[in-house]
């Protein structure tokens, strides 16, 4: 549990709450641990939109597929990272998406209603709690508009280096790593995976850009910005 604990200190859902009342609030919530092996589902799409997840360790993906085996990814998850709150909050039956390991993981879930409703206590960290979650759905709003912005450039190679720009923004600095192998990449900005390798040895090759595998450095970032949307 102590390990538990100190995983959620990255959550933003407990961001400001005290660390004596954690435990009790978690046991108060009915908080549950999973482990999961890669490959394997946390939630599964078309089932029940009633709990939020955290994810303690690991990675792993939100993605939704379609009717020809199609896979897109809406977001790649990392230790901290909430996931589907909103869809839970909602109020929809069912989920349109799923969420699945891409390493092995641990995952706390957690009833929306137990999260929404006032405890017995009235405590003051479980009001922060609720101030938290409409903050992190806000945030995440953001990211959606972000992706919204991406996904809708014309070229791969738009696309790809709108991504790649706005990672950089995010990680403060040229040199970053994304959460994505070329397949995971390619799924998320809707591309095929044979034109993006190959407009990313494109790139490498006119000195735009330096790459192994999911590390990337960012030679002219004033140019790019302007360019890609900075």
């Amino acid at each position: 549990m102590r390990k538990t604990l100190g995983a959620l200190a990255a959550c933003p859902l407990f961001e400001g709450v005290d660390g004596e009342d954690m435990r009790p609030m978690l046991d108060c919530m009915g908080a549950r641990v999973v482990d999961v092996d890669r490959g394997g589902v946390i939630l599964s799409e078309d089932g029940p939109a009633d709990r939020v997840g955290i994810l303690l360790s690991g990675a792993a993906r939100v993605q939704r597929g379609d009717y020809d085996g199609n896979r897109t990814i809406r977001a790649a998850l990392r230790p901290g990272d909430l996931f589907g709150e909103t869809f839970a909050c909602a109020g929809v039956p069912r989920l349109p998406v799923s969420v699945e390991a891409s390493q092995p993981c641990r995952v706390m879930l957690i009833p929306l209603s137990a999260i929404t409703r006032t405890c017995e206590r009235a405590c003051a960290s479980h009001s922060r709690v609720l101030l938290n979650l409409l903050r992190v759905m806000a945030e995440k709003n953001l990211l959606l508009s972000q992706k919204l912005e991406i996904t809708s450039r014309r070229t791969t190679r738009e696309k790809l280096m709108a991504y790649l720009f706005a990672q950089a923004r995010r990680a403060g600095s040229g040199c970053f790593t994304i959460p994505f192998d070329r397949q995971g990449l390619a799924d998320y900005l809707g591309v095929d995976r044979s034109a993006l390798s190959a407009e990313i040895g494109k790139l490498r090759r006119e000195g735009v850009i330096e790459s192994e595998r999911s590390a990337f450095r960012l030679i002219d970032i004033k140019d790019g910005l302007q360019r890609y949307g900075g």
